[in-house]
């Protein structure tokens, strides 16, 4: 692994995760190379001027993107990939490359100013020489950093991103199916629920991104089953009437 300040490739670094982490290397020192669908360097001429290459595109383009450029990587390089799911970019990057490989997904949107505080979890793929150098540069900000296998990753993000937006798109329809405005409900609207709008806001204007974030992680079918329980038995009792039995339901709730 080189020591000076090489050049580091972004495929998809022209907008979202892309272009903040582009800024985030350049603000470190380093020379940042910068692809989009019609813009800047093939796989082929990227591979060769950049000994790390990191691929953030949307989840339905990332494997693809990944088996054009990974073939093209030096075993000496390393290819990693900034995706919101791991065990099919991980997979991929493996089998498509003889480079390092790391999967990374930082736990944050591109509005946030600093790495400081922020979670960022980290699946390495293989080889250890460019992790380190990650690990460094991404803890010296503030960053902290949970190492985890891409299986485990992904089950953790059925209950924290998937498990969430079901539950905030399953507001929206039954919200969009009653006769009340969101004016009337802006009126009424507390804190905590503005909070609740927001996020369907974001939902609702970029549907494909969270359609995948939602079903394109394999363990979701198995928690909404889970889901599926707890919601009859919460309706039954609503329909008895049975407070105090909702009650010790809501207490069973030993989580927090």
């Amino acid at each position: 692994m080189r020591s000076d300040k090489f050049p580091i490739g972004i495929i998809g670094g022209t907008g979202g995760m892309g272009k903040w982490f582009a800024s985030f290397f350049q603000q470190e020192g380093y020379s940042v190379q910068i692809s989009g669908r019609k813009t800047g360097p093939g796989p082929r001429q990227m591979a060769e001027d950049c000994p790390v290459v990191i691929v953030s595109v949307p989840i339905e383009a990332t494997e693809a993107v990944i088996r054009k450029i990974g073939p093209c990587m030096p075993r000496e390089s390393v290819l990693m990939d900034l995706t919101s799911l791991k065990e099919v970019p991980v997979r991929a990057m493996l089998e498509a490359s003889v480079s390092e490989v790391i999967g990374l997904h930082p736990l944050f949107g591109p509005r946030i100013a600093s790495l400081d505080g922020q979670n960022i979890a980290v699946c390495p793929g293989r080889g250890g020489r460019w992790l380190s150098w990650l690990n460094d540069i991404l803890e010296k900000n503030g960053a902290h950093l949970v190492e985890i296998t891409p299986e485990g990753h992904d089950k953790m993000m059925a209950l924290v991103q998937a498990l969430n937006h079901f539950n905030t798109v399953m507001m929206g329809l039954t919200l969009a199916g009653s006769s009340v405005s969101l004016e009337e409900l802006r009126c009424f609207s507390t804190p905590v629920f503005r909070e609740r709008l927001d996020h369907l806001s974001r939902i609702i204007a970029h549907p494909s991104l969270y359609a995948h974030l939602i079903a394109g992680n394999h363990h979701t079918d198995k928690l909404l089953a889970s889901y599926r329980k707890n919601l009859d038995e919460l309706q039954a009792l609503l329909h008895s009437g049975d407070v105090a039995a909702l009650t010790k339901m809501i207490k069973t709730m030993n989580i927090l």
